[in-house]
């Protein structure tokens, strides 16, 4: 794509998506033209559908297909200033699975078996422990954490928003003795290994799959898992869902509504209007 390339950067840039997301869309149009050999400009309608026929006959998943529209739709829609090309194109209809939640029990379990690597193992203990990114955890500072108000920063989060969430006392206590032993150079928190820059993400997911393995755990164990079961527990504890929203940095109260899942155990909990009045025995 070349110079259009550098444009389309720019403009997500300036649009100020998160980097992952930006990185996503410019692979998908740089796929798009590749697969035509033509650039972009000399394209239009019949060619994107042509493009997604050819992602769908190759078994693409709706979330697959759904993020290169996406990226089609700000190529078209904003560098290119053409929007009549994909204002024709429907959002493929997403399917809502509930994903796994992790026990109680089974947090501990893992956060248990991750300990013989410190860093990454402080790095799943904090995202559970605020609810964090995995992104937001790793790009912690020493400063961020607030021990007198009992907060934690978390800078630049999706959408380059701040926010603060709650500070574990039983996480200040353990980060306080993973300052002592590990004692953290370059400015970060959790640091990599190459000098000045913190864990890397991927690294930190590595060693989280290798800790539920090793920990016996058959569900899937992500970052973003990680994120669900906290929201989940708290709201299996009666927190009110804005506060979870709040912490979860979501701008929209909806998107909160479908990140956490009633859980199994609190729709057990909720009693039956029937219970309230008195029925035939017989």
């Amino acid at each position: 794509m070349g110079e259009l390339y550098q444009r389309m950067a720019r403009d997500l840039a300036i649009k100020n998506l998160a980097e992952g997301t930006r990185a996503q869309y410019l692979r998908c149009c740089t796929l798009f033209a590749g697969y035509h050999m033509v650039s972009p400009r000399e394209m239009g309608l019949e060619e994107i559908k042509e493009y997604l026929g050819h992602l769908l006959e190759c078994g693409a998943s709706p979330e697959k297909l759904k993020m290169h529209i996406a990226g089609l739709k700000f190529l078209y829609g904003v560098t290119l200033d053409r929007k009549d090309v994909v204002e024709k194109i429907p959002w493929p209809k997403v399917p809502h699975k509930k994903p796994d939640i992790l026990s109680l029990s089974e947090v501990e379990r893992l956060l248990a078996a991750g300990v013989a690597h410190p860093i990454p193992a402080m790095v799943s203990m904090t995202a559970y422990a605020g609810g964090l990114r995995i992104s937001e955890t790793c790009r912690l500072q020493p400063e961020d954490i607030d021990s007198e108000r009992m907060l934690i920063h978390v800078r630049l989060g999706k959408g380059g928003k701040d926010r603060f969430v709650m500070l574990s006392e039983q996480l200040l206590l353990v980060l306080r003795a993973y300052w002592k032993t590990v004692q953290p150079q370059g400015g970060w928190l959790f640091p990599g290994r190459k000098k000045g820059t913190p864990l890397s993400p991927s690294a930190a997911e590595k060693a989280l799959a290798a800790a539920a393995k090793k920990a016996g755990i058959k569900k899937r164990v992500t970052p973003h898992l990680l994120r669900h079961s906290f929201a989940t527990h708290l709201l299996e504890d009666g927190a009110d869902i804005r506060v979870i929203q709040v912490l979860l940095g979501h701008a929209s109260i909806r998107t909160t509504a479908r990140y956490t899942q009633v859980s199994t155990r609190h729709i057990g909990s909720v009693k039956s209007p029937l219970d309230k009045i008195r029925v035939p025995r017989r």
